[in-house]
């Protein structure tokens, strides 16, 4: 009797765990998305859409070569019930000989890259990247136990470092050079600094070693990872290859920042619930109760977060732009509008895709992947010859929506919720949002354009929507969200 009351206790824990760790890595995050914000902020004062063009190319190849030679190893790592010592120092052994092709195809490959997009400029900036990723193909691969351990304060350590780098070289180098370099430079100190963080946060340390068993076992998972992470590629980038053809750089640099402004919200939503939920859940991957209430916990808490910051982006995004970045950059504001739906389905996505790879079928997110493939492939060029940017960002929407739905359909068969488990921790959040939104677009008619009235817009649409969420949750007692939050809260300060 006591080793099931131990179990019962266990699973509650791992389950609070779950929602527990989004809080906390949200909630240290926060100095991180401020140093990207006033990074972004002061950088597109100083440098043109041209320069965020140029950039913006760089990476594109960059995760063309990256997204088409991923390993999946991490996550294999991650998913191994076993104990995985025994398959690090291969796991490092291939990352660091794929680091190096990657830098050498980079750095061969620039002039081919420049041609294709009629950009000379590019060439010397692949090549500083090819180097840059080279060196970060040493990070120590004992890092993967942080996330494997749910460990969110040394990933915090470690990603933080990286964030300062970027923001320190970028903004430096914008003030002097005035280009793209500014960018670029920013990058490859995020690079080198995470690569030595990495050693000095996790005591292991890797060597070369070559075991074609270990390393087959590795790749057997890692195999459709792979054809996954292509295929996100294409669906996530081959828009902007598109419109960097088809439209030119400097439409480029106008839709890619707003792709970045519009989403930067759910992005870091996204990227906590990758580095929570995929160990979590990889932990109970046999369990379906227990699988179900951890996924309806961190369904509901996303949907919390994330309603609200889509629906201020897009009902502040003129007032953002011209106040923060100057009257250059409004043409993006239509096309970043768009793009905050996007971004706002795709939080409720991230929330589905590891399910499927805990449970050891990654085989259904690279099917969801090709039909929103399809979806790009079917309609980009048509709609962006017709509307510009602003066609390419309604593409992206028509796709991203189309696969959430079967992300959806499936995360409820796998974990056996019904529909209205589903949809009660979606429906509300998106009546409360829409109520500010309203409010928000009467006040904004009456205060007019500053960045005065932009904050006071900004604090009154953040109260509003807490006021209307804690109304609702005690009216109707149906979410249980703020007794959600503020257990969270308590283990973040260590109390649980």
């Amino acid at each position: 009797m006591n080793g099931d009351n131990n179990n019962i206790q266990k699973d509650g824990q791992l389950s609070r765990r779950v929602v527990h760790g989004s809080m906390w890595v949200t909630s240290s995050r926060v100095l991180q998305r401020c140093l990207t914000v006033v990074r972004t902020i002061v950088i597109a004062r100083l440098l043109s859409p041209d320069d965020f063009g140029l950039f913006g190319i760089a990476m594109l190849a960059l995760a063309a070569l990256e997204r088409f030679s991923v390993t999946g190893f991490d996550q294999a790592l991650i998913q191994k019930k076993e104990h995985i010592e025994p398959y690090l120092d291969p796991a490092w052994t291939i990352q660091v000989i794929r680091g190096f092709v990657l830098g050498l195809l980079l750095f061969c490959a620039a002039p081919l890259i420049a041609k294709f997009f009629g950009e000379p400029q590019i060439i010397l900036l692949l090549k500083v990247l090819g180097v840059s990723i080279f060196i970060g193909s040493f990070r120590n691969i004992g890092i993967v136990f942080f996330q494997k351990n749910i460990e969110f304060n040394k990933i915090f350590a470690y990603e933080l470092s990286g964030t300062i780098a970027d923001f320190v070289v970028a903004l430096t180098a914008a003030f002097i050079l005035r280009n793209a370099w500014a960018l670029i430079f920013g990058f490859v100190a995020r690079n080198v600094i995470q690569t030595i963080v990495s050693y000095i946060i996790h005591p292991y340390r890797p060597r070369f070693l070559v075991d074609k068993e270990k390393t087959k076992s590795l790749l057997n998972f890692g195999q459709w990872v792979w054809v996954s992470s292509i295929l996100i590629f294409l669906v996530t980038q081959g828009d902007d290859i598109l419109v960097g053809k088809l439209l030119g750089v400097a439409a480029l640099g106008f839709y890619q920042l707003a792709y970045k402004i519009s989403n930067m919200p759910t992005t870091e939503i996204t990227h906590v619930i990758s580095q929570v939920t995929f160990p979590a859940y990889s932990k109970i991957q046999d369990n379906v109760p227990k699988l179900r209430d951890a996924y309806l916990k961190v369904l509901q808490l996303t949907v919390f977060l994330s309603f609200p910051v889509a629906g201020l982006i897009f009902v502040l995004a003129p007032d953002f732009t011209m106040i923060f970045l100057g009257e250059k950059w409004m043409p993006m504001v239509p096309s970043l509008q768009v793009l905050v739906f996007a971004g706002l389905i795709r939080s409720i996505a991230a929330t589905q895709g590891n399910i499927f790879y805990a449970v050891g079928k990654p085989k259904i997110d690279t099917v969801l992947q090709v039909i929103r493939l399809a979806v790009i492939a079917i309609f980009i060029y048509p709609f962006s010859v017709r509307w510009g940017i602003l066609g390419a960002s309604i593409v992206v929407l028509m796709s991203i929506a189309t696969a959430t739905i079967g992300f959806s359909v499936m995360s409820i068969r796998i974990t056996k919720c019904d529909i209205m488990q589903f949809a009660k921790p979606i429906i509300l959040p998106l009546i409360n949002i829409g109520i500010v939104v309203f409010v928000i677009l009467k006040f904004r008619n009456v205060l007019g354009t500053g960045i005065w009235q932009f904050l006071i817009l900004f604090c009154t649409g953040t109260l509003l929507y807490l006021f209307i969420t804690l109304v609702f949750d005690k009216l109707l007692n149906n979410s249980k969200l703020l007794f959600l939050i503020k257990d969270s809260l308590q283990l973040i300060r260590g109390e649980v």
